[in-house]
């Protein structure tokens, strides 16, 4: 998978893909407006057959479409119900957000999943765009030659990544900010920042 992903405001649903009998995002995601908590059912899902208030749907579910829907180079094998995965944009930072079923946190780590998220890295990171795994509040940094543990993530905070010359070659530093909203706008404080050096592409 070569493909660079589009913006969100880009977005198109491509022809033929339908959600069907997926469901897996009534489970991995919260929903603000039911007071729906990530990780398990919606009380309004049937899993495997749909939701029972499709016609007077939140806004947040009316509007949601994942890249299996609307990102062509997303094969069969990525619709959600069958990875276990559902990928999306995040609508602040833009970057690529992969949320694995919790009842199967180990989905991402296998092939062709694994080998495909590597090249969603390198394809996407010269665009500033990282490729970032959940497993419930878990985060993991893909990177285009290995994987970084970044621990619990929360929605007010920023992964940034650059790539410098060090001495024995290539080094990722990777830095976690706090997003804090202050009286003068939006403020990042690094809250941790890790060196990694860069290693042959798997």
């Amino acid at each position: 998978m070569t493909a660079a992903v589009s913006n969100v405001g880009e977005a198109r649903v491509v022809p033929g893909r339908e959600c069907g009998s997926c469901t897996l995002c009534c489970k991995v995601y919260n929903v603000v407006e039911l007071g729906k908590a990530a990780g398990k059912w919606c009380s309004h899902c049937k899993p495997g057959r749909g939701c029972t208030i499709h016609d007077n749907l939140p806004r947040e579910c009316a509007a949601f479409n994942c890249l299996w829907k609307t990102m062509p180079a997303l094969s069969v094998q990525w619709k959600p119900d069958q990875s276990k995965m559902v990928l999306t944009l995040h609508p602040e930072t833009n970057n690529i957000q992969v949320v694995v079923d919790p009842g199967q946190p180990s989905a991402w780590t296998r092939q062709p999943y694994h080998g495909q998220l590597r090249a969603l890295s390198k394809n996407n990171m010269p665009k500033g765009r990282l490729v970032v795994v959940f497993v419930n509040d878990l985060g993991r940094l893909i990177l285009p030659d290995q994987d970084v543990q970044l621990g619990v993530l929360t929605r007010e905070q920023v992964v940034s990544v650059t790539q410098e010359a060090g001495p024995s070659g290539a080094v990722y530093e990777i830095k976690i900010f706090n997003r804090r909203t202050t009286a003068d706008g939006q403020t990042l404080e690094i809250a941790s920042a890790s060196r990694h050096p860069a290693r042959s592409a798997a």
